[in-house]
């Protein structure tokens, strides 16, 4: 570490912050406007991942931070890669990821003159950011990164942007110890209200259906353990959105599956019999309620989120409760005496659970069913890898037939719904989790938006697999045309695609297809367990649709592809 009192420049300031706040490791694309933070980097022990495009850098960033819970750090240079990042700073916000991403920018003179390379980086960031900064002064730096550290990491956590000139990475000052970060104006509130815990203790004790819904809010406060606590006390049934899978292990008997758009019959049930509805850090979004003023008609609804504004936005909340998912959980289990539980309740979530589970065509034997692709890698990694998906109909079929048994397991645009995303998301997770077997799922159609970053796997020595699954057609679009669009498949086949396999070897690493159905499995296992990186193409079924499907717009219980 620099002594205090020494001059530094504003890219050794940077650095030496970044280090302070923790960090280890760094994903970027020089540039120009990043050229002297660049040549500080090259003799500092920070290590930096070079990716091969700005979004695929914020990627990367979000797969360390999910897989971590640490800040993903990012650098860009400024105007197009600036830009080119900001799908990737969307998603983060969209997520709730903690991230801190350092754009260049022109010198100070030359900001707001349409300089080479100009983007007005605060202006387009700042709807899709916690915060942001320009620096305009190199002594307030070390401080803007301490702030912006705080802010992505506490509260709602999030991506923050700080917009550095070129000419304060270059211009000196003594480097000064920074004090603690107090912003009278950002106190998140970590402490639920105690009448409100108790107004829910209250509803809870004369609930005959009660249920919760676990989101990322859980897996962000770290309270999966507390969270199995709390349902088991009281034995109430649980599901989980798309990125709550995780907070309860997927063979808990509670356990009742995904809720929403393409969750399991007895989560959707669940939730429009339930007569109390404990919503731990879930958004309520469109996915899980399509039909807002239908959603779980018949219960009182209690919503504990981090994030006041999330409370009462879509669906009217009779029991707000603000405060951190841990700590909230902690003292209705502190406060709470043993309750009687719904036995009926309980037995009619876990017999509809039994009678309708995930369910395709096993007899078709003609063409390799994608779901199967899923069961068989849960099957040969025995439900411990990390889960990376793309964006599409892969994604729902990961999250239907992947059993998630831990938080921080599945790593998926979820929000945002960003194809590309999984690619860099899932080499970010491994090189943060370098002890985790890590596993992308991918799509033809997302795959060939990032996958210059497989380079990377090479570089790096990083170890892992990419299942592509192939149908030869942007799968979700085509199942929606299909079913609403009368059939007219609009732009949503491939015609032409190119040679994965050589893609793959052109890259440096092994690349396999599976394409005989008869031998599927054999071939498949063979591949999966080969040395080093490799990508696995398998030519799947080009007609299948993700059930069930709740139509948007309609309620949970009117569920296409339901018996």
């Amino acid at each position: 570490m620099a002594e205090y009192g020494k001059a530094l420049n504003g890219a050794e300031i940077l650095l030496h912050s970044l280090k302070e706040q923790g960090t280890e490791l760094i994903f970027g694309y020089p540039g120009g406007a990043v050229l002297p933070l660049y040549d500080a980097l090259y003799s500092s022990d920070l290590k930096h991942i070079l990716a091969r495009h700005e979004q695929g850098a914020v990627h990367m960033a979000e797969g360390y931070a999910k897989a971590t819970g640490k800040p993903g750090v990012v650098f860009v240079t400024s105007g197009p890669g600036a830009t080119n990042a900001i799908t990737g700073i969307a998603d983060a916000m969209s997520d709730s990821v903690p991230l801190v991403v350092i754009t260049g920018q022109v010198t100070t003179p030359g900001i707001g003159k349409d300089a080479f390379q100009e983007a007005d980086v605060v202006g387009l960031t700042m709807p899709i950011t916690k915060n942001n900064y320009q620096v305009r002064a190199v002594k307030d730096l070390a401080k803007m990164v301490k702030e912006a550290f705080h802010l992505a990491t506490t509260g709602r956590k999030g991506p923050v942007v700080i917009d550095l000139p070129k000419d304060m990475t270059v211009s000196e000052v003594p480097l000064e110890a920074t004090g603690p970060v107090n912003l009278v104006s950002y106190q998140p509130t970590l402490q639920p209200n105690q009448l409100q815990v108790k107004k829910l203790l209250e509803a809870l004790k004369v609930a005959k259906k009660p249920l919760v819904l676990a989101g990322a809010g859980v897996i962000h406060a770290n309270a999966s353990k507390e969270l199995i606590a709390f349902v088991e006390q009281f034995q109430l049934p649980t599901l989980t959105t798309l990125l709550g899978l995780g907070t309860i292990p997927y063979e808990h008997e509670l356990f009742l599956g995904m809720g929403g758009m393409h969750g399991s019959y007895a989560a959707n049930m669940a939730l429009t019999d339930c007569d109390l509805l404990i919503n731990i850090g879930s958004r309520f979004d469109d996915r899980l309620a399509s039909a807002p003023d239908e959603f779980a008609p018949n219960a009182i609804v209690a919503h504990i989120d981090i994030d006041p504004a999330e409370i009462g936005k879509i669906i009217e909340t009779q029991i707000p409760i603000v405060g951190d998912a841990k700590e909230t959980l902690i003292q209705l289990l502190a406060t709470s005496s043993e309750q009687p539980t719904c036995e009926e309740w309980r037995k009619l979530n876990q017999d509809r659970k039994n009678q309708h589970p995930f369910k395709f065509d096993r007899q078709q034997i003609a063409e390799i069913k994608p779901q199967r692709v899923i069961e068989l890698v849960g099957e040969l990694t025995k439900g411990d890898a990390i889960v990376t998906t793309d964006v599409g109909q892969h994604q729902m079929w990961s999250a239907q037939y992947y059993p998630f048994k831990y938080p921080q397991q599945i790593i998926t645009s979820g929000g945002l719904g960003t194809m590309g995303y999984g690619i860099p998301a899932g080499i970010g997770a491994k090189l943060g989790a370098p002890e985790k077997e890590v596993v992308i799922f991918v799509g033809d159609g997302g795959f060939q938006m990032t996958n210059q970053e497989l380079a990377i796997l090479n570089d790096y020595n990083i170890d892992l697999k990419v299942i592509l699954m192939n149908n030869r057609s942007l799968g979700m679009v085509r199942q929606w045309q299909e079913s609403f669009f009368g059939g007219r498949r609009s732009e949503s086949v491939f015609e032409n695609q190119p040679d994965f396999i050589k893609l793959a070897e052109a890259y440096h690493i092994n690349g396999f297809k599976v394409d005989k159905p008869a031998t599927f499995e054999a071939d498949f296992t063979k591949a999966f367990k080969s040395q080093g990186p490799a990508v696995i193409e398998v030519l799947v079924s080009t007609t299948e649709h993700v059930l069930p499907m709740v139509p948007a717009g309609k309620p949970n219980d009117q569920m296409l592809g339901v018996d």
